[in-house]
């Protein structure tokens, strides 16, 4: 991590704009104690005013300049694409996408990155049915929790309840079989990203040779998207590299989008229901809404518009 610094200009800024903002608060201050013959005139107020909106505005424009500087070493933002489950608050996840997506992890993926937070059991209803993840679980073996009746811990058929197996044991054996670097789990990628799908996309995609004055070390290769431009992972994904069961074109941008897909899909397994539950709960809100505007204007019209006299020697 990089101490972040603020650049001398930027400093002096925001001081000129705090001392601005003192004065301004001063002379407000003064001219409600003073005598109206003392008052500042209104245009000087509203340069003062101006003046701290001004500075404050270029002390936005500068920081929001400065910080992809800070951020992270040199590396380029990647580019926005329309995610068919981005398009609008109604928008879900294309479940075809989603399946396609996990059949380039199996393949692909999970020979060396670990997905830790996702069991069997999420595939269901989304793009397996019951039987098809039972079917799929028990094709990986994978540690039972406890011993044997010898004390032995040993390994059973994956069942639907299980998280997907680890290509490795420990991070040690991760390492040593990748270089020394570490991949990570990709449960949550996506979050864990700045740019999220996007990220993912244009990592898998971006891989390039290195520009002039860039020395790539041993097991390195050169990807402008990812911080330092430096990465041990080779390019994963290219043309042809798996077949897809439905018979969909195996283009390295179809391969990306999909794994991009089931990554997101993965972060956020909630993100179809979330949504639902939302637009269940504006409509209730609504009508709840509308209920209560109605009650407050019929209960309460009577009492906003009664009049109160006093008669004097009234015997009421």
């Amino acid at each position: 991590d990089q101490t972040q610094r603020w650049p001398p200009s930027l400093a002096k800024m925001m001081a000129g704009a705090a001392r601005g903002f003192l004065r301004f608060a001063g002379a407000r201050q003064a001219s409600t104690t003073a005598a109206s013959a003392a008052e500042i005139p209104r245009w000087k107020r509203l340069a003062g005013a101006f003046g701290i909106v001004g500075a404050g505005t270029a002390t936005a424009l500068t920081y929001a300049e400065y910080m992809p500087v800070m951020a992270e070493e040199e590396f380029v933002h990647p580019s926005h694409y329309p995610w068919e489950h981005r398009k609008s608050y109604f928008s879900t996840f294309d479940a075809a996408s989603i399946r396609r997506g996990y059949e380039v992890y199996r393949q692909v993926c999970a020979a060396c990155h670990s997905m830790d937070r996702i069991a069997f059991r999420n595939l269901q209803d989304v793009i397996y049915t019951e039987a098809e993840v039972k079917e799929l679980a028990a094709e990986f073996e994978v540690w039972n929790k406890e011993p044997n009746d010898d004390g032995e811990m040993f390994k059973r058929p994956g069942k639907p309840f299980d998280y997907f197996p680890p290509p490795y044991e420990n991070d040690a054996q991760s390492r040593k079989a990748n270089g020394g670097a570490l991949p990570p789990d990709l449960s949550v990628i996506t979050k864990a990203r700045h740019g999220n799908e996007d990220y993912i996309f244009a990592l898998l995609t971006g891989y390039c040779d290195p520009p002039a004055g860039i020395t790539l070390g041993e097991n390195q290769h050169y990807n402008p998207y990812f911080p330092g431009g430096k990465i041990g992972m080779q390019a994963p994904i290219y043309d042809e590299i798996i077949e897809y069961s439905d018979g969909t074109p195996a283009t390295q941008s179809q391969l990306a989008k999909d794994v991009s897909t089931f990554l997101c899909w993965a972060a956020e397994p909630e993100h179809d229901e979330r949504k639902r539950m939302g637009m269940k709960a504006m409509i209730y809100l609504s009508i709840l809404g509308a209920l209560a505007f109605y009650t407050k204007r019929v209960k309460w019209s009577v009492l906003k518009n009664r009049q109160i006299a006093y008669v004097k020697d009234s015997k009421f």
